[in-house]
């Protein structure tokens, strides 16, 4: 398997030489030379199957000889041995033909544990057989940053340095970014949004002297390794509802277009998908492109949803790519004019776009509202991310006989408990989720107070969290938290 510039003008490469090198010297994504197929009979063959082969058999083709079976076997196994769930990626039914992927049960609760576990695996595998050390390089809106933290933290072939908008990730994702002790990794704050962060990693990667003389690697999703992790988790899913027999339909909180396009691979490779639906907040971008034809940047709004608060996102280059016929040199042109603000998508690319992907926009108000909705007809709802996707799953999207699924993106506001919720004044429950981390009780502001390790996590009733330092700590109720004349507070 060999793998192509999405610009069309940079050397071709293996599986290896892609995953070490991130972004091409063209300024492209990599991309596979030929998707490989999966018949009835092989996706039947994956039924019942445990993740880790499912894994297996998908990105097989994908790797080619790089490594042998037992290796790439070894990381995946190794990978996914720290999850907390033991069908890593299970679903849960929302109600007739629609489930909720849960994708938040790796180490550091975000869905980007699926890719960055196992590229963790395969660099050090790689690496060490080359006798080579990199330097990695990545920007985060917050769960990219924490997740390859965590994954290579303490490893001996790769210093890793992640660069964050200051200011606009959760309090605890910044601390699990900043906290870890490993001497190679380190978190970098920036001034801007996620979009100049990522400006600054490109512009690494096209100044070759640099990038040679420190051999950079990058693990954003603009390496190919990174989408190909995440096409597994389509195929075990809909496995799990009926495949081949039966064709799903797939909603995906999106903001770099990394995980929805995992989805499109998965469809090109014989999966039986329906339709790949955008979810997107107020930072709308790929919901306009897909509906008028134009992508044109504009302004980052911060959002309760900021993994989503993206504007260039890079992985719709990787589909415009397929949307052109493969023309390297007409996707060149659109990136050299979205640097001058935007770029129209020529009729025939666009009719291209909708045969596979739909879209749906939610404001912060509409996400809130939902969540009172969604917990009246379904219980425990999760978290915000699955809300705004439930928000956008349309309806008239699904014709009889199909499945959606809501892929669940735990990230940024995830220090959630399981099975607490948040109420107003008259009792109405306006927030509820499953994720636990300790009892809560309720603040005289109405927030509500979570404790998590040796500090605690205080939530507004959007769920936005902040981290609270505590003084005079009196009676104890409820496991470490207590009661002052000053609220809620933990005894530490």
């Amino acid at each position: 398997m060999k793998y192509i510039s999405t610009r069309g003008n940079a050397p071709v490469l293996s599986f290896e030489e892609a995953m070490l090198s991130g972004l091409a010297r063209d300024g492209g994504l990599y991309v596979p030379q030929n998707i490989p197929q999966m018949s009835a009979n092989d996706i039947a063959a994956l039924v019942g199957q445990p993740y880790e082969e499912i894994a297996f058999r998908v990105m097989k083709p994908f790797v080619g000889d790089c490594f042998s079976d037992s290796e790439l076997m070894d990381a995946i196994t190794t990978a996914y041995a720290s999850f907390g769930h033991a069908a890593r990626a299970p679903l849960v039914q929302l109600g007739p033909n629609h489930h909720l992927l849960e994708l938040f049960h790796g180490p550091t609760l975000a869905f980007k544990d699926f890719a960055m576990q196992l590229i963790g695996q395969l660099f050090q595998k790689a690496l060490a057989r080359r006798g080579e050390q990199v330097t990695i390089v990545g920007a985060t809106s917050g769960d990219t940053g924490s997740a390859a933290i965590e994954a290579f933290r303490g490893l001996d072939a790769a210093n890793v340095f992640i660069l964050f908008p200051n200011g606009r990730v959760s309090e605890v994702q910044r601390r699990q970014m900043t906290t870890p002790v490993e001497a190679n990794v380190h978190a970098i704050a920036m001034e801007g949004t996620f979009d100049t962060c990522q400006a600054m990693l490109k512009d690494m990667f096209n100044d070759f002297e640099f990038r040679d003389g420190v051999k950079l690697a990058g693990v954003n999703s603009i390496n190919w390794a990174r989408v190909l992790a995440q096409v597994v988790y389509y195929f075990s899913a809909a496995t799990s509802l009926g495949a081949p027999h039966r064709k799903i339909s797939f909603t995906v909180p999106t903001g770099n277009f990394g995980d929805i396009f995992a989805g499109y691979i998965a469809k090109r490779m014989g999966l039986p998908i329906d339709r790949l639906v955008i979810a997107t907040n107020r930072n709308d971008i790929l919901h306009r492109a897909i509906n008028t034809g134009r992508y044109d940047t504009d302004q980052v709004f911060p959002t309760i949803t900021p993994s989503m608060d993206i504007e260039v996102s890079s992985n719709f280059e990787r589909a415009l790519f397929y949307a052109y016929d493969r023309d390297g040199a007409a996707v060149a042109q659109l990136m050299g004019e979205m640097k001058q603000g935007g770029f129209g998508i020529s009729q025939g690319a666009l009719q291209a776009l909708r045969e596979h992907f739909d879209s749906g926009r939610s404001s912060e108000e509409e996400t809130s509202a939902t969540i009172q909705t969604l917990f009246a007809t379904t219980g425990p709802l999760p978290d915000i991310f699955p809300t705004l996707v439930t928000l956008v799953s349309m309806p008239e999207l699904m014709e009889p006989g199909f499945t959606l699924i809501d892929c669940m993106r735990r990230a940024s506001n995830d220090t959630r408990p399981r099975y607490s919720a948040i109420v107003d004044s008259s009792g109405g429950v306006v927030w509820y989720t499953t994720l636990c981390f300790a009892a809560a009780m309720q603040r005289p502001n109405g927030n509500l107070l979570f404790r998590r390790g040796s500090g605690a996590i205080e939530m507004d009733l959007l769920g936005n969290d902040r981290v609270v330092r505590f003084e005079n700590p009196g009676v104890a109720l409820h496991h470490d938290l207590v009661l002052t004349p000053h609220g809620t507070y933990l005894s530490l």
